[in-house]
């Protein structure tokens, strides 16, 4: 069997035959984000899929992520390296009970979080990601916001938008909601007094309350590097600390060891160099889905510019 050098020196070269793009989330695995040619979160993965110039763009990550690259590029080819690489959170709605809810409150606008599925888009209004929801939320006219699915992000919106009534999905990440507690940042924190804390708005309430700062993961980035500070506990899914390190190799970086999305792990660099061989799995969607979900995402892509 290859070794991971030849795996990647293949990659590469195949990547190089047809054109292609690799673009990578921030909680896959670190030989993964290694051979990124974007690493970042939704919605710089969001702008980038739409803006590159790649006729092959290789998505690693979660199955809406690789769905949003081709909604946003109908006219290229986008691998997903792993269909079963599934976003859990994603999968808690239903476009059908999604619908009976717009029925029962005729008034209000839809908001999705980008982590839903292409179904569960085309029945939205706009789209959002955690580093400008706060931002889509406050720019709408309508005062009754249907929020989908993250009941905690939807939560921490609320805290700015006293004025809204937030209609909140109960859905949530298991790796932010049940593997970031109070208990276990206060564990770092004792270890590690002088560190930030900085943390995820998946997160539980009194986690947000308990944190220093509440970021994007791209958010995380910018704070640490303008800081004074040169100590931090990341408060979001472990693989996050390996970009932060490898970016900014004089700060100290805490992980939160057991906040790991299972989910994200399933791709691999075998996985990545298979589907280069085959030019498979590849996106496909219906064009009626993706016509009806790109009107959300090119709304969200364009309030959210600048962040």
């Amino acid at each position: 069997m290859a070794g991971s050098e030849d795996i990647v020196q293949r990659i590469q070269e195949l990547k190089e035959a047809c054109n292609g793009i690799i673009i990578v989330h921030n909680y896959q695995l670190p030989e993964i984000q290694d051979i990124g040619d974007i690493v970042g979160d939704s919605l710089k993965l969001a702008k980038d899929a739409a803006s590159t110039e790649a006729e092959t763009i290789i998505f690693c990550g979660v199955n809406f992520m690789a769905e949003t690259a081709k909604i946003l590029s109908p006219g290229k080819v986008v691998l997903h390296p792993d269909p079963d690489s599934r976003c859990p959170m994603a999968a808690m709605v239903e476009p059908e009970l999604l619908r009976k809810m717009k029925s029962e409150h005729p008034d209000a606008v839809v908001v999705s979080y980008v982590n839903t599925t292409a179904d569960v888009k085309a029945e939205s209004d706009i789209c959002c990601t955690s580093a400008n929801a706060v931002r889509i939320v406050k720019s709408l006219p309508e005062r009754k916001i249907i929020f989908t699915p993250d009941r905690n992000l939807g939560l921490y919106i609320q805290r700015f938008v006293p004025d809204k009534e937030m209609l909140l999905w109960p859905g949530y990440c298991a790796t932010h909601h049940n593997k970031i507690t109070v208990e276990g940042l206060k564990k770092l924190k004792d270890a590690h007094p002088n560190a930030d804390v900085l943390v995820h708005p998946e997160c539980r309430p009194d986690v947000i309350d308990f944190a220093d700062h509440v970021f994007s993961t791209e958010g995380m980035v910018n704070h640490a590097e303008t800081s004074d500070k040169a100590e931090f506990i990341i408060g979001t899914e472990r693989e996050m600390c390996h970009r932060l390190r490898k970016e900014m190799p004089g700060k100290t970086f805490h992980s939160i060891e057991t906040a790991v999305c299972e989910n994200m792990k399933r791709i691999t660099l075998e996985k990545v160099l298979r589907c280069l061989e085959n030019m498979s799995p590849e996106i496909e969607l219906p064009q009626d889905i993706m016509e009806r979900a790109r009107i959300p995402l090119e709304r969200m892509v364009g309030i959210g510019r600048g962040d």
